[in-house]
């Protein structure tokens, strides 16, 4: 894989494994994508997926994260209680923009439940390739952290 391809971690639990599977699909031509699980469609916890995908962009060796689940909801409460972490649940594509414009959303979390897989690649793509505005929005930003 070329070196100056956008890095992404990508995890999800049961609910969220097949759109993960199409979102690997998707992505592997224009990014290198890592999988963090899970596997299968067996029954697993969501934050054993939605650590490991936080630190990894936490840390740096993921330019962005992809989570999905059911509702999105436990993997970006999972994610979010990582410092540097900003996950936004995104169900819109004009909100996977805002997420990135606005708060530098740094995980895209997916309700896999709720969106179809035409959405969740098109909320990716945007998701990827939008830019944090910064101005106004990056003193809100930097007000996050605790």
């Amino acid at each position: 894989m070329s070196s100056n391809k956008l890095k992404i971690a990508i995890g999800a639990d049961h609910a969220g494994f097949e759109y993960k599977e199409v979102l690997k699909e998707f992505l592997a031509t224009d990014y290198e994508v890592k999988d963090f699980g899970t596997h299968s469609t067996a029954s697993v916890d969501y934050p054993d997926f939605a650590h490991p995908v936080a630190s990894a962009v936490e840390n740096k060796e993921f330019d962005f994260g992809i989570l999905i689940c059911g509702s999105a909801n436990g993997v970006a409460i999972t994610a979010n209680k990582h410092q540097h972490i900003r996950a936004a649940i995104c169900w819109e594509n004009e909100i996977a923009a805002l997420a990135r414009q606005h708060n530098n959303a740094n995980i895209i979390c997916i309700p896999a439940r709720f969106v179809s897989t035409y959405l969740a690649k098109e909320m990716t793509t945007t998701f990827l390739t939008t830019a944090f505005e910064g101005g106004r929005h990056e003193n809100r930003v930097n007000k996050i952290s605790c």
